[in-house]
């Protein structure tokens, strides 16, 4: 997948620039999803009383809940989630330009 577009340089010049290819897309599409997702789980936790695994009055166990949060978000990224990578990688394509 490219995106063809055209930087002013000097004097009429251009340079086009190319798209990382479509599986880092892809890769870059889940990681958003995965924030996401994490932030979610995170302000659902913040807004009950006690979290998800009781109540945690120390740093080791917020810790430790946020490390949670973090794997299971990107499980659940990379398992298809909540169908937003998808989305973010259909919004993304473009034409593919081969004239160089």
């Amino acid at each position: 997948m490219t995106i063809d577009s055209k930087l002013p340089l000097a004097a009429g010049e251009t340079v086009r620039a190319k798209q990382a290819d479509p599986a880092k897309v892809k890769e870059t599409a889940q990681q958003f999803e995965a924030l996401l997702i994490g932030q979610m789980m995170k302000s659902a936790r913040e807004s009950s009383a006690g979290g998800w695994g009781g109540e945690s009055p120390d740093k080791a166990g917020d810790s430790m809940m946020d490390m949670a949060e973090q794997q299971l978000s990107q499980l659940l990224a990379a398992g298809g989630g909540l169908g937003l990578a998808k989305l973010v990688v259909q919004g993304i394509s473009v034409k593919t330009d081969t004239q160089t």
